[in-house]
């Protein structure tokens, strides 16, 4: 299961991150690494960008970054 797949309000931990390294780092120095708890909290009505909640902080992440976090 990816980010992207949970539905509004449902909250898992991140298991890993499947991308390519400079995106991989840019999603890990913003605060998602393994273990981590998010919360998808809202999808925009066209379905891009996703807000997420982790760490006591909103982040607003692209579709095609939520589709590469490997959710529990």
């Amino acid at each position: 299961m990816y980010l992207l797949d949970l539905k509004d309000g449902e909250s898992k931990k991140v298991v890993s991150i499947n991308a390519e390294y400079a995106m991989k780092k840019r999603l890990i120095d913003m605060g998602i690494t393994r273990g981590t708890v998010l919360t998808k909290v809202k999808t925009a009505p066209l379905g891009d960008p996703i807000e997420i909640k982790l760490r006591g902080y909103d982040l607003t992440l692209r579709k095609d970054e939520a589709a590469k976090i490997v959710m529990e």
